[in-house]
């Protein structure tokens, strides 16, 4: 968000931050339109703001803030980019709009496989390499997904093992 610098005392310029808010209370309350079945929302989440201001009494004339989106696969990511051009002030510049939202039919060998053996399925509104892969793909691993990107994240040796032998069983089920 971009303002004019002044100094606070004064009620001077125009406050970045104030436009900021103004525009994340958008990103926190608007709903797309489009709710997918297998990944739910768009999900939006603010997840960093920064003004380069190194004194408590100026009024900061620019204000960054970083947007976390989760696109399902009734969108493109230029989709989004758009209608958020077309409702908020700040400048947007995506990092990448190059990992897509991705499934695998319900019908493939190694889902069914995995259905025989118990596991259930859903939609993960994470992100991985998977995208990239110009191919079916199936994201399965061990562990809880809970501990993922957390300050002290860690995987048990037994769900390793536990791991280990549910892709040699999923394999089996379907060479």
């Amino acid at each position: 968000s971009i303002g004019v610098a002044g100094h606070a005392a004064r009620n001077e310029g125009e406050n970045a931050l104030y436009k900021a808010i103004k525009d994340i209370e958008w990103i926190q309350h608007h709903r797309f339109d489009k709710v997918s079945d297998l990944l739910g929302e768009v999900k939006m989440t603010v997840t960093s703001i920064h003004t380069d201001n190194k004194q408590h009494n100026v009024v900061p004339a620019h204000v960054q803030f970083l947007i976390d989106v989760r696109v399902n696969e009734l969108y493109t990511f230029e989709e989004i980019v758009d209608v958020m051009k077309a409702n908020i002030d700040a400048t947007i510049m995506p990092r990448s709009t190059r990992l897509k939202s991705t499934s695998i039919s319900l019908e493939h060998p190694i889902v069914q496989s995995g259905i025989q053996l118990g596991r259930s399925y859903y939609g993960s509104p994470t992100t991985s390499d998977k995208a990239l892969m110009p191919f079916p793909t199936l994201k399965i691993g061990p562990g809880d997904s809970a501990r993922s990107h957390t300050a002290d994240e860690f995987i048990h040796i037994d769900e390793i093992k536990q791991g280990i032998e549910l892709y040699i069983q999923l394999l089996k089920n379907v060479l």
